[in-house]
């Protein structure tokens, strides 16, 4: 039973554990349907160990990561943001030619375009053996936060 979790009071965790989510904050709803990717690598200078992935749910979350092997120091979340951003400047664009006329006439060449300016995102984080991390992504067209929640 190796889940990254204490197995009783006096079995420490060997691994650390790893979750995320997504919040959309330009329409204020979970972002459903991005792919994420976890890496873990163990000593900053260790090449990177791919371990799976998981697309979003309906609340924006990733509830089947895989866990990082034991020794992991440093874990690598990649999301691919580009598709999901792409549906939302799709239909930005479609309202925003309706109102053309009230559009900024100061806001940059291409932010209108349908180009997405972050097609994925990529966090890394220093991880410790019987820790829990949860990383949620607040994520919009033209910025994003991340932080370690609980």
């Amino acid at each position: 039973m190796s889940s990254g979790t204490s197995t009783g009071p006096s079995t420490p965790a060997t691994t650390a554990s790893v979750s995320t989510h997504i919040l959309d904050t330009s329409v204020g709803r979970p972002a459903r349907g991005v792919a994420v990717r976890l890496a873990a690598r163990a000593g900053r200078d260790a090449p990177w160990q791919p371990l799976g992935g998981s697309v979003t749910d309906a609340d924006g979350r990733c509830k089947d990561l895989p866990a990082p092997p034991e020794g992991t120091t440093h874990v690598r979340l990649d999301f691919d943001t580009e598709a999901y951003l792409q549906t939302y400047l799709q239909t930005s664009l479609q309202t925003s030619a309706k109102n053309q006329a009230d559009a900024q006439q100061d806001a940059p060449a291409n932010r209108d375009s349908g180009a997405v300016f972050f097609p994925e995102v990529t966090v890394t984080f220093a991880v410790t053996a019987g820790e829990h991390y949860h990383v949620p992504l607040l994520l919009n067209p033209f910025g994003y936060s991340v932080y370690r929640g609980s």
